[in-house]
């Protein structure tokens, strides 16, 4: 945890009239204690390796994404030329050695407050893992009440979680591919009223389940709510199986932090990215 303290002396020197980098970058990690849980073997990961997933899509609706658009939100990690993406690789390798120690595939992402671009650390971070040709990724908007994959990506479609949660449509009906091979996306296009009920309901649990055993070889990572807002994410928390926690430099107090440390004590947590960090970072090497 020595990391983590780390990160948050470092978010709490941050200065909030500095200009900030346009882009987050992964700065602290910590580790997390191995508890195996069905893992993946040295035999299994050399199949998964040597068998690339080819995904088409029959029934998920496929859109198109504006490159400027995405820019403009900081989604860059589907383009291996920005300075940027190489912090998004390393830390989807980190997150995946860990959760295949473990058996994990279901990820939660928080902070503590608002502002610290935690959505944008979830856009990326799934982007990347699915990139690599033996997983799928699948992204799903579970901030109920300020959701916002949707508008980060640009997708504007009629079907979203709430006509799932609303027994309107299947969970099918409502996902969407953004043009990107082994990434879907299950949006939420409106506010959800009693979020925290919702979310801690047998729908929500039994949906859960239906993501994670679907495909062997999905990682599914859930939007949540920062973890001060409210107890959504104290609510759904049991249900997944690891989390990760962006702080935003300069957007968090120390006290904040160490608040939303301790409403995580029960949870797996893989680690905090300090995000909006304005040093000057190179990656000598290239």
């Amino acid at each position: 945890m020595e990391r983590i303290k780390l990160a948050i002396e470092k978010a709490r020197a941050g200065e909030t009239g500095s200009t900030r980098s346009a882009v987050p970058l992964l700065r602290e990690f910590s580790d997390v204690e191995a508890s195996a849980n069905e893992p993946v073997t040295p035999s299994r990961r050399e199949s998964l390796s040597s068998n690339p997933v080819s995904v088409h899509y029959a029934q998920t609706a496929v859109v198109s994404l504006d490159p400027a658009h995405l820019e403009r939100h900081r989604v860059v990690s589907h383009q291996k030329t920005h300075p940027a993406s190489w912090a998004f690789d390393v830390l989807r390798t980190q997150v995946l050695q860990k959760m295949d120690e473990n058996g994990w595939r279901t990820l939660a992402i928080t902070s503590p407050g608002v502002e610290s671009g935690k959505t944008t650390v979830a856009i990326n971070l799934a982007m990347s893992i699915a990139q690599q040709t033996q997983r799928t990724a699948l992204l799903v908007d579970f901030d109920l009440r300020r959701p916002s994959v949707a508008k980060s990506l640009g997708i504007n479609r009629s079907l979203s979680l709430n006509d799932v949660l609303d027994g309107r449509v299947e969970v099918g009906e409502a996902l969407v591919n953004p043009g990107i091979q082994r990434f879907v996306v299950l949006p939420t296009n409106r506010p959800v009223t009693r979020a925290s009920e919702v979310l801690s309901s047998a729908k929500v649990g039994n949906l859960i389940n239906e993501l994670r055993e679907r495909y062997s070889d999905r990682v599914v990572i859930f939007d949540l709510p920062p973890v001060l807002a409210a107890d959504d994410v104290m609510t759904v928390l049991p249900r997944i199986d690891c989390v990760l926690m962006v702080v935003g430099s300069g957007s968090s107090t120390q006290s904040e932090i160490e608040e939303a440390m301790n409403r995580l004590s029960r949870a797996n947590l893989l680690g905090v990215i300090l995000n909006k960090d304005s040093s000057v970072v190179q990656n000598a090497y290239y």
